[in-house]
């Protein structure tokens, strides 16, 4: 080992995880004299940084979107290089990085969706969350077009994400144009001839995996009608000791049970309405002709500790389109160990395990490659500064890297012919949206914050011009 130049640590994947990571890394202390010394270079398969936030996010999430703020200005420093559109296993490989690093973090997180195995699951109209998401986030590698041709459609699912996408089908487009959706997304949820939403939850009321604020937002959609069931809204010994002991959940089951009430009041007259059913496990899709016609979903009672139990009580709805909003699923990387049932990379605390369940040196995971699709920002935080510390506690096994030279890099990726990007580039593609956006309007006539550029080609152009 030498200390007589930086530890070099590549990063793979540019979202929170990634910049978490890198960020501890920069401000981490103690090795000779101060502070640590590293040079961090992130890569990202796509042309643009920030992974989830930017393209697995609801347009009109405006909280969430101030992440990018956070993680902007770390990315401003300096300090933390950024190669976009290089993608790990085919364009720059595992000895490739081994060759030019001491050590390599794999953050790129989890887009697949989790799989739902009930008949009717295939057919035509049956749809994965996380897809529909990167169509209206504009993913790159994601078609331009999305069948929007449902009347009546069931997103199943108690979590954030089904409540992004029940809220961006039931909204109206026009409603959308202050966010950043490019033409094609606005175009396509125009023409919707959406009525009713309806989002299926397996438990009680108590059980939620939703935020209050997620919550919340479902009832600031215009000329949409919130439609709760009483009889849903069952609790047992359980659900009380939830409700008492979160407080989360304490403040979702009042919003939820003053909404309950209101519409007992209140004459429901809006064009669309979004209906939010629980205690409900879906049993089947139904189809004709190979496509979705209606979902039969069996009723579900508690069973005293917050769980639940069938009842053997079946209901059928109309529906033409089913969305599966039940969970991410990791993507196994080449050479690389991979849990196949649990979506994750095989670790210990970060430390990337091999077949042998020994940790692999110089190579280590954080984020929902690490943990699986759980937690929050606050989760990716202390996730990544447990995935650090193991990497400097090994540093004596590190500083192998046969080209550590800061150049090196680049000129392997020119050598390739690849065409990456960096963080200067992304300065020039964001002014670019930027400039999109205030060449635009949205409902109101006031000038568009910004428009997402869509094409992977043209975003490399813009950000390399």
């Amino acid at each position: 080992m030498t200390e007589a130049r930086p530890l070099r640590v590549a990063v793979i994947g540019s979202g929170p995880a990634g910049v978490y990571a890198a960020d501890i890394l920069t401000k981490s202390k103690e090795v000779k004299d101060g502070e640590v010394q590293v040079a961090i270079d992130i890569f990202d398969r796509y042309p643009a940084p920030f992974g989830l936030i930017r393209y697995g996010v609801a347009p009109d999430h405006p909280r969430i979107k101030g992440i990018i703020g956070a993680l902007h200005k770390i990315m401003d420093r300096g300090d933390i290089r950024f190669f976009g559109n290089v993608d790990y296993g085919t364009d720059i490989s595992l000895a490739d990085l081994r060759e030019h690093y001491d050590a390599i973090i794999f953050a790129t997180g989890a887009i697949k969706d989790a799989t739902l195995n009930i008949p009717g699951a295939d057919l035509d109209g049956s749809y994965g969350a996380s897809d529909f998401v990167c169509w209206y986030d504009a993913h790159p590698d994601y078609p331009r077009e999305w069948p929007l041709n449902a009347k009546e459609i069931a997103v199943l699912g108690n979590g954030n994400v089904a409540l992004d996408v029940a809220r961006v089908l039931s909204k109206h487009a026009d409603d959308l144009l202050v966010t950043e959706i490019p033409d094609h997304v606005y175009e396509g949820l125009k023409a919707s001839p959406v009525t009713d939403v309806h989002i299926f939850g397996r438990r009680g009321p108590a059980q939620i995996k939703f935020t209050p604020l997620e919550l919340r937002e479902l009832k600031h959609s215009r000329d949409v009608d919130i439609v709760l069931y009483e009889e849903d809204f069952q609790f047992d010994e359980g659900s009380e000791k939830a409700i008492e002991e979160n407080a989360q959940i304490k403040v979702m089951n009042k919003v939820l049970k003053d909404w309950l009430e209101e519409q007992k009041q209140t004459e429901q007259t809006a064009s669309r309405r979004l209906h939010l059913h629980f205690l409900q496990s879906p049993a089947e899709i139904l189809g004709e002709d190979g496509k979705v016609v209606g979902l039969k979903m069996e009723r579900n009672k508690l069973d005293g500790n917050g769980g639940i139990i069938g009842t053997g009580e079946f209901i059928e709805y109309p529906m033409q389109a089913v969305y599966r909003a039940i969970g991410y699923f990791g993507s196994e990387l080449p050479e690389v160990g991979f849990d196949s049932k649990r979506g994750v990379i095989t670790n210990i605390e970060g430390r990337v395990t091999g077949a042998e369940g020994q940790p692999v040196p110089g190579l280590y995971a954080t984020g929902w490659i690490k943990r699986g699709p759980v937690g929050l920002i606050g989760s990716t935080k202390s996730d990544a500064l447990e995935t650090v510390t193991h990497l400097l506690a090994d540093r004596e096994n590190l500083y192998t890297a046969a080209k550590p030279e800061t150049e090196a890099i680049e000129e392997f990726l020119d050598s390739k012919g690849i065409e990456y990007t960096t963080w200067e580039g992304w300065h020039k593609l964001d002014d670019h949206e930027k400039s999109l956006g205030a060449a635009s309007q949205d409902a109101s006539g006031e000038p568009r914050k910004r428009v997402k550029v869509t094409d992977r080609q043209e975003m490399v152009r813009i950000s390399r011009s």
